[in-house]
């Protein structure tokens, strides 16, 4: 599948996406928003992919943010419906996604690209990324989910100041708080990702979607997470993983997971 904004690669198991739009530091718009779906459900719907990366090209940015541009102009009407799609197709859909994703954040990470790092399931950060939501400044809010997930990752206090200020963090500081995982220079970012992607990889594909669907049903309003995670740990004891990893275990060998 070719695309225009995005690039996207395959290497056993493991698939990149790179943002491709460099002179516009990758900013975020519909187009690229549209491909970005296109390109999760064709790799959501790959058995043979265990993990995606997610990262912008070049040096200097993540997502430097959406292209105001494109809704400059908009109506109240025209704006809920520009972050409900956003969400319902992208944002929404990574975070529920069974495939493990993680953003790989190597640069400036403001507004939407801050928004798509967060809605994946965890983030690395290069030394020179900043993240900020500065929305406030243009006079409207965070509508990719910002306003929900910061909150979720740093806690209801770091969130308000981050986004009533419209200010920007640095990667050691969004580690501190909690945003990020891990900080490392540029040149190591990729490989790190892909260190720990392949850790994330040699487990049972079954089990992490499991897992994916247990943790964030406790951020959801109305339902009970432990209630989630019981019948997720009731589903594995079905699945050929199961019988794979218990029985490598009995056995004293790597298990060799079918992914079923």
């Amino acid at each position: 599948m070719n695309f225009e904004n995005i690039l996207v690669s395959k290497n056993n198991g493991l698939a990149q996406v790179i943002i491709n739009r460099p002179k516009k530091l990758n900013a975020l718009n519909k187009a690229t928003i549209e491909e970005l779906n296109e390109a999760f459900v064709m790799l959501e719907d790959d058995e043979s992919i265990k993990a995606i990366v997610l990262t912008g090209s070049g040096d200097k940015a993540f997502v430097a943010g959406a292209d105001i541009s494109e809704f400059a102009h908009f109506s109240i009407q025209d704006g809920e419906s520009l972050a409900r799609q956003g969400q319902e197709i992208l944002f929404d859909y990574i975070q529920n996604l069974s495939t493990p994703v993680i953003a790989a954040v190597n640069g400036f990470a403001l507004g939407g690209g801050l928004e798509l790092a967060m809605a994946c399931h965890f983030r690395i950060a290069s030394d020179n990324a900043k993240m900020g939501l500065p929305e406030v400044s243009l006079g409207v809010i965070p509508g990719y989910g910002g306003t929900q997930r910061l909150p979720q990752l740093v806690g209801k206090g770091k969130a308000m100041e981050l986004i009533m200020t419209a200010g920007m963090i640095s990667a050691e500081d969004a580690k501190d708080w909690g945003l990020v995982n891990y900080v490392t220079t540029q040149e190591e970012l990729i490989p790190l990702v892909e260190k720990i992607a392949s850790k994330i990889m040699r487990n049972s594909s079954v089990a992490i979607s499991a897992a994916i669907k247990a943790v964030n049903a406790n951020f959801n309003d109305g339902v009970n997470g432990f209630d989630v995670e019981i019948e997720k740990f009731g589903e594995c004891f079905g699945t050929e993983d199961f019988k794979e990893g218990t029985t490598a275990f009995l056995e004293k060998r790597k298990p060799n997971f079918p992914g079923a």
